[in-house]
């Protein structure tokens, strides 16, 4: 009895090891079946939003491809979309809210509003740009070296510039800049001012904390202040006189050169003030999404850096002037919540 129970369990044991043993191909095709049964992970619809830094006509034509584009590489990544929604907010914090909602999914959005929303957004991606022909602190160097011209060179910060237009009072200052004196703030006030939200890095952030530190004062404080809805409608009052001054990041003419209402973009208009470099905008994701977890975040960050390292994709993102993506971590954008507080405390 105990030799048959002897042989009984050795039997079995042999049988499991053979089971267990077998060779390397066979334990492959095992688990790529396995693999292969669980599939991608299915999800209805991604949504994604862009800020009205540009015309959203424009914004929603130059991006279509990204539809596709975001589709196949997430598919490549675990998660088949069956759609991809490209919306355009109404303003910055249009997009912001809907981060924090859950009403967006993605959104590339600028450091300013990554940090006004970051209790329902969380940053996973920055961009990187070109660098310019100019990078100086001083207002003349910009005026004095136009037009501004991409280098090879790739950032991961850009400059806000205050700009004033070919009306009166706005050459006026402009001459006063050129010939090395200094604008005080009666002068500045006295001039009608074209900003984006409050929550827009060049579009007013960074600008109004350079009328802190050269002024003791921020936009706030200026009489004469319009809100613009893009950068484009903010050029096309500047060129028609309306407006004095605008404020916008570094490269903004060379993106509205062609759409200047006058003789040059260039010769009309004249750099009164630089702003300290701002970091680059960001990709966030919605940390109240429905859909949004750890692996779709991981899948996200990785398909928009694959996407800005194919041709296609860099003509898609171009529309922001990005060029590519790199990991960013919260605390990147350190500077850019100090900036909020400052601005808070000044208000």
């Amino acid at each position: 009895m105990k030799k048959r129970l002897l042989l009984t369990i050795t039997t079995l044991i042999v049988l499991l090891l053979a089971a267990c043993g077998g060779d390397d191909g066979d334990s492959t095709d095992d688990a790529q079946v396995t693999n292969d049964a669980e599939g991608n992970i299915d999800i209805d619809e991604l949504t994604v939003g862009f800020v009205p830094s540009r015309e959203p006509e424009e914004i929603i034509t130059a991006t279509e491809p990204l539809k596709e584009l975001l589709t196949e590489e997430l598919a490549e990544l675990g998660y088949d979309v069956e759609n991809v929604e490209i919306t355009v907010g109404t303003n910055y914090e249009a997009v912001g809210e809907g981060l924090s909602a859950g009403t967006i999914d993605v959104g590339l959005i600028p450091g300013g509003t990554y940090v006004l929303y970051d209790d329902g957004a969380e940053v996973i991606l920055t961009a990187t740009r070109e660098g310019l022909s100019i990078e100086s602190d001083d207002p003349r160097d910009w005026n004095e070296n136009k037009p501004t011209e991409p280098v090879s060179d790739h950032v991961t910060f850009y400059r806000a510039l205050i700009i004033a237009g070919p009306s009166e009072k706005g050459q006026e200052l402009a001459e006063k800049v050129n010939n090395g004196e200094e604008l005080t703030f009666e002068e500045l006030n006295e001039a009608s001012w074209g900003v984006m939200s409050s929550s827009s890095p060049a579009g007013y952030i960074y600008p109004a904390l350079w009328l802190n530190e050269n002024y003791g004062t921020t936009i706030s404080e200026l009489d004469n202040v319009v809100q613009v809805d893009s950068y484009g409608s903010a050029f096309a009052r500047l060129a028609l006189g309306q407006l004095d001054i605008m404020v916008t990041y570094a490269d903004a003419r060379r993106d509205n050169e062609d759409t200047w209402d006058g003789s040059s973009i260039w010769d009309e208009t004249n750099v009164i003030g630089v702003t300290a470099p701002i970091y680059n905008d960001t990709v966030s994701v919605s940390k109240n999404s429905d859909i949004m977890d750890d692996d779709l975040k991981a899948a996200i960050q990785q398909a928009f850096i694959n996407i800005g390292e194919t041709e296609e994709g860099q003509e898609v993102i171009s529309i922001y002037n990005h060029l590519g993506y790199q990991k960013a971590d919260p605390s990147d954008y350190d500077d850019e919540r100090k900036a909020q507080d400052m601005i808070r405390d000044a208000n």
